[in-house]
């Protein structure tokens, strides 16, 4: 077994009030010099809703909801938050751990795909972390592998699509629009777009789109098999920013149901924003407000699937993969529902610098 002293929930964070919203896209954005102009062209969409980001409290719920199910199994780990861009910060996650005597961390982060985003920065920050406190010969930190397929993960989208898809067939409550024929429903993947060349640069080996694609195209194919067999179904994105003369993943979903009403066989469009551990404001946002939007001006019926948030299997499914690197369950035996995974573990950060667990070999093959 390997011995771990404390969990260190990891992600993204998101502001808790007009005041810190410039601030807290400024910590996005840091080192690429934009303006607060063009930070305020983004603000909008977290002052419309009160400079708040639903994230925090997503990773609250999702704090409380691990922590019972360690105590259900037994398993006496404390958990910890971090965030990368708002408070509390992984710097302020890693000190209250040292400083209750926990200095190796198991990482859990709210990213289940492999890019630079959801793994390279995250172990950047965990450097820069560890640097600014001076706790990287006393604090080491592990994190379980990218769980894109787990069934955990996979579970909650499954039973979303499936209750989508008999909401779009029943026979109508009043005010809820006619019944939709399966075979004029259209299932849309969606997930936060990349730039081509960093998604190439998760994996080329895997084709087209690198890992980045070829995960979420394994998950999406999973999740359809299981939930909308003969349903057809698209990958499509979100979000994307930046220079628009640089490359980025497409289709754009709004140009995807756009597409979809001029062909003329579509009635109603199932939006699974599977790129996403829980709701934030890019999900609030771009598939609540204006993809809802697309839809309804293009006159098809939308139905948009929950994120995993603290769904029970999701929960469970995290605290099987803490027990997995706690156990040193060797591949053969972790759970995955694609031929792509399981996905190997990732090399420790800061005490030691070795990389630990059963399949710690295979991290170079990444």
């Amino acid at each position: 077994m390997t011995t771990y002293d404390a969990i260190l929930l990891s992600s993204f964070g998101g502001p808790e009030g007009q005041d810190d919203v410039i601030p807290f896209l400024r910590n996005v954005t840091a080192g690429r010099g934009i303006p607060d102009e063009r930070l305020e062209e983004v603000a909008h969409h977290y002052r419309a809703h009160g400079g708040v980001s639903p994230i925090n409290e997503q990773n609250r719920q999702l704090k409380a909801a691990l922590e019972a199910e360690l105590q259900r199994r037994g398993i006496e780990l404390p958990v910890y938050w971090g965030n990368r861009n708002w408070n509390p910060y992984f710097a302020d996650a890693m000190r209250e751990a040292h400083e209750a005597g926990h200095d190796r961390l198991l990482a859990l982060v709210t990213s289940a795909y492999t890019s630079y985003s959801g793994v390279g920065q995250y172990r950047e920050d965990f450097e820069k972390a560890l640097a600014d406190t001076g706790l990287g010969e006393q604090v080491s930190i592990d994190r379980i592998r990218e769980y894109f397929d787990h069934p955990g993960f996979v579970t909650p989208l499954v039973e979303g699509v499936e209750a989508a898809v008999a909401e779009l067939t029943a026979e109508s409550a009043p005010g809820a629009g006619d019944a939709v024929a399966r075979d004029g429903i259209h299932v849309l993947f969606v997930t936060h777009s990349i730039p081509t060349a960093a998604a190439e640069a998760s994996g080329p080996q895997f084709g087209t789109g690198g890992a980045y694609v070829a995960q979420h195209c394994a998950v999406a194919h999973a999740v359809s098999e299981a939930a909308a067999s003969g349903i057809p179904w698209s990958l499509v994105y979100q979000s994307r920013s930046g220079d628009p003369r640089t490359p980025w993943l497409e289709p754009d979903i709004n140009d995807a149901i756009a597409d979809l009403a001029a062909a003329g066989d579509t009635k109603a469009v199932i939006i699974v924003p599977f790129g996403f551990v829980s709701d934030h404001m890019e999900v609030v946002w771009d598939l609540d407000n204006e993809a809802t939007a697309t839809a309804a001006e293009n006159v098809l019926r939308s139905v948009r699937v929950p994120t995993p948030g603290t769904h029970p299997a999701f929960i469970s499914g995290l605290v099987d993969l803490v027990e997995e690197r706690l156990n040193d369950v060797p591949d053969e035996e972790r759970q995955h529902l694609t031929e792509l995974g399981p996905w190997p573990d990732h090399e420790t950060v800061g005490a030691g610098r070795e990389p630990v667990g059963a399949n710690a070999e295979k991290v170079a093959a990444r």
